[in-house]
């Protein structure tokens, strides 16, 4: 590590102890530790726990669909967006697990008493315990995802309500919000990637930039890590499945990795899309919904639709044996 950063992981370590996260420890295990720096330029202390993981029975919760998240908000015009502080460390560590979470630093061994961040079933861990909390505010006026809650409301002076509500919860179980984090009686906000608003759902432009100016890939890694991230936009986009095909082909085991021109026009072309993604209205429940589908020799595509307006789009490349 840099001076600076050991500066910096010496204060931190501090801080954990202080709290009561952290304590000396005598483990077999220790992970390493490294900084990440976060976007206002301060640096994040992380534990590698990869090793940890690859042993580790995963937990089975489930954690909810992004886009299935949206659904309940149809009608919502008022929105507050809350950032829990350091969640995690709301859950403790149970006695006998303690020594694994151990890891390794200049200045000794520690172990977590909480639950630290890394570890494959932290994020179904908190998901389980805000579900729990919220259970019975849950597609009523209540997203959570995480250690993000989303509030939202047909009127203000119902938000005032379902926002007392939250706030009292979040008090009696302990659970602290990051003040700079959080916004409140908002009328479109920015939420796992999306910008809500009573017109609809759209692509978050300051997330879909990192897409549009994605430099052309060089190796399937890149290709992988492209797809990803823009399949994540994948409804936004009519027939995305069939666009990006040549690409997705270069993902196929004894295929070279060589980047034609139709690669390149895929990869413009979503790009471009991207850019122009339309806003998706929210379905409402009991309405009718019209569903339009087209099929091609390489693919099947789809649009959801109600009262004439696009929900989501769907798509998807045949396989071998499907191919007359």
């Amino acid at each position: 590590m840099a001076p600076a950063e050991l500066r910096e992981l010496k204060t931190q370590l501090q801080e954990l102890l202080d709290k009561g996260f952290i304590r000396p420890s005598m483990s077999p295990w220790g992970a390493p530790v490294l900084f990440v720096k976060k976007k206002d330029g301060s640096l994040r202390l992380c534990i590698d726990y990869r090793q940890l993981n690859k042993v580790t029975v995963k937990n089975k919760y489930p954690l909810p669909r992004i886009d299935n998240l949206f659904d309940q908000l149809k009608g919502a015009a008022v929105f507050s967006k809350i950032d829990l502080r350091s969640g995690y460390y709301q859950l403790k560590v149970k006695e006998c697990d303690v020594p694994k979470t151990a890891f390794r630093t200049w200045y000794g061994h520690y172990e977590f008493l909480v639950m630290p961040f890394g570890l494959t079933n932290a994020p179904a861990a908190f998901m389980d315990l805000m579900n729990q909390i919220f259970q019975s505010y849950l597609d009523r006026f209540v997203v959570v995802f995480i250690d993000d809650i989303l509030i939202y409301s047909k009127t203000e002076s119902e938000h005032a309500q379902h926002l007392r509500v939250v706030l009292q919860i979040l008090r009696e179980k302990q659970l602290y919000a990051k003040f700079s984090k959080c916004e409140f009686w908002l009328h479109k906000v920015g939420f796992l990637g999306h910008i809500v608003s009573v017109d609809g759902i759209r692509v978050d432009p300051s997330k879909v930039s990192a897409v549009i100016n994605w430099k052309t890939p060089k190796n399937v890694t890149e290709v992988r890590s492209f797809l990803g991230l823009a399949g994540y936009y994948r409804q936004f986009v009519k027939d995305f499945s069939l666009i990006a095909s040549p690409i997705t082909r270069l993902l196929q085991k004894n295929v070279e990795f060589v980047w034609s021109d139709d690669c390149q026009r895929s990869f413009d072309q979503l790009k471009k899309m991207l850019t122009e993604a339309p806003v998706l209205t929210q379905p409402e429940s009991g309405m009718p919904y019209v569903v339009y589908s087209d099929a091609s020799l390489n693919g099947l595509g789809c649009v959801l639709m109600q009262s004439g307006k696009v929900v989501a789009y769907a798509s998807r490349q045949l396989k071998p044996h499907e191919r007359n």
